[in-house]
């Protein structure tokens, strides 16, 4: 994965690599965005899990709207948001995201799809593993599993708690 913060406007609210893949791993969930085929875009939140290399992993539905927007273009970007804080005396939010540029695939083998989906189980239900690999089974055939291989991606933050940041107070005319 190209970890690439040179584009970045703002250069000083970088999150450093070690702290963006940290969000990549925790992140309750991220928005998918794609180009409708008649024009314009569509972004849908999802549930999500990273493969810890360069791979990230969705399930739906084995039709719809998102579907139909991949094979028109299959160039993604996912957005994932962290911690946030808004802070309204300062007019400001503190906040820490990472955007993630994506190929996305389908059409994986069932082998890939099963361990998906149990990584999914895995991050958002791990007390209900045993339970979670039956549901798995029952309705493998009507679920759909989405791999967005990541080709390069950035983060960004305004906190105090992360390296490199305006602490609170200060220069507190900025936003």
């Amino acid at each position: 994965m190209n970890y690439q913060n040179d584009s970045v406007r703002r250069q000083d609210r970088l999150l450093d690599q070690p702290e963006a893949t940290e969000l990549l791993r925790r992140g309750e969930y991220g928005i998918l965005c794609m180009q409708r085929p008649e024009g314009g875009g569509y972004g849908v939140p999802l549930n999500y899990v990273w493969d810890e290399a360069d791979a990230i992993y969705i399930h739906c539905a084995p039709e719809g709207r998102k579907l139909h927007c991949l094979r028109e273009c299959d160039r993604v970007t996912f957005c994932i948001v962290g911690k946030t804080q808004v802070l309204p005396a300062r007019f400001t939010t503190f906040y820490e995201s990472i955007l993630l540029d994506c190929r996305a695939r389908t059409g994986l083998t069932a082998e890939e799809r099963r361990r998906a989906l149990n990584h999914l189980i895995g991050k958002y239900s791990p007390e209900y593993k045993t339970i979670g690999r039956q549901y798995v089974e029952k309705s493998f055939h009507r679920t759909e599993i989405i791999r967005l291989d990541i080709l390069s991606w950035s983060g960004k933050c305004k906190d105090n708690l992360h390296p490199g940041t305006t602490p609170p107070g200060a220069n507190s005319n900025r936003t």
